[in-house]
């Protein structure tokens, strides 16, 4: 393998860098723009267990270094997902894909996961718990170490294929969260998912987004997932995924330094749908410049060194 590879759960990827789930679709519409077999991976559009519409809009709101946006997980559900979606992202994409997966209860992330596990080019499951358990008073499943665990345990009981939990900044103490999932067996964690944010429109004197609060992303966020990273990859033994303002190869370098093993770009993509791409072709000249010869040999070096 090549300077840039790096293994995650056991599959080898080319390059450490990920699209983030919601920011890439299903690939396919990427692919219009540029061959993206060059990626490492991908994470698809969160998937849940019935199709969903959505929050009303707006839904998007721009701030400095960053926007906010609530979504509210749009997607056509697995069903559909794996009849439509997957034989059109297969056509153009030729590695292991991750699947991102969000539920409602342990019984939607069950069945969502064992759906989506059977699936050839499904190589990882990426499980978000920052969703609201309906069965447990609206609280997020990622605010909890025993909610999060628990969705570990029903999600592994179901599936053979590696498990990453997608966790939330938006609690006291993601260390004891992560370790918790880490003991019930998940197989990596991915980190971070949006901070809590609004934005209120002064001529309306209204919040921007029609949901009121949505998830912050981008730029502004970066010294804050670096940290998270850094604490969790410290006390956890499986693999980290480092996410959040990812935007250059610089960053890349920095939040594998902190910890991860692979990263994921999110809100670049819709700042400029070719981010991956220049982030990719930019990381030789970048590691040359720090010299460093092999880009695995930087993961959890400021931790280490």
């Amino acid at each position: 393998m090549g300077r840039l590879s790096v293994s995650l759960c056991d599959i080898e990827l080319d390059n450490p860098i990920i699209p983030a789930s919601g920011t890439f679709g299903y690939g396919y519409e990427f692919a219009d723009i540029y061959d993206i077999n060059i990626l490492g991976t991908f994470s698809f559009k969160g998937t849940t267990r019935e199709a969903r519409f959505g929050n009303p809009t707006p839904r998007i709101a721009e701030c400095t270094s960053g926007m906010i946006n609530a979504v509210g997980l749009q997607n056509p559900g697995v069903e559909k997902v794996i009849s439509e979606e997957l034989p059109k992202l297969k056509k153009v994409f030729h590695k292991p894909v991750i699947a991102n997966v969000s539920g409602f209860s342990f019984e939607d992330y069950a069945y969502t996961c064992q759906r989506l596990d059977s699936e050839e080019q499904v190589g990882w499951l990426e499980v978000n718990v920052s969703c609201p358990n309906v069965h447990g008073g609206g609280m997020s499943f990622g605010t909890s170490p025993e909610a999060a665990a628990e969705v570990v345990r029903e999600v592994k009981k179901v599936t053979s294929k590696p498990v990453i939990i997608k966790l939330s900044p938006n609690v006291t103490d993601i260390v004891s969260i992560a370790k918790a999932c880490e003991n019930e067996g998940a197989d990596a964690v991915s980190l971070i998912n949006t901070l809590l944010g609004m934005r209120i429109d002064l001529k309306t004197k209204k919040p921007v987004i029609a949901n009121k609060m949505g998830g912050f992303s981008g730029p502004a966020i970066f010294p804050v997932a670096l940290r998270m990273v850094y604490q969790v990859a410290s006390s956890v033994s499986i693999p980290v995924i480092g996410m959040g303002g990812i935007s250059t190869a610089e960053d890349v370098v920095e939040m594998m330094l902190a910890g991860a093993t692979a990263v994921q770009v999110g809100a670049a993509n819709l700042v400029c749908p070719t981010a991956c791409k220049d982030i990719i072709q930019s990381l030789p000249s970048v590691l040359d410049k720090y010299n460093i010869n092999n880009i695995k040999d930087i993961i959890g070096g400021a931790i280490n060194g």
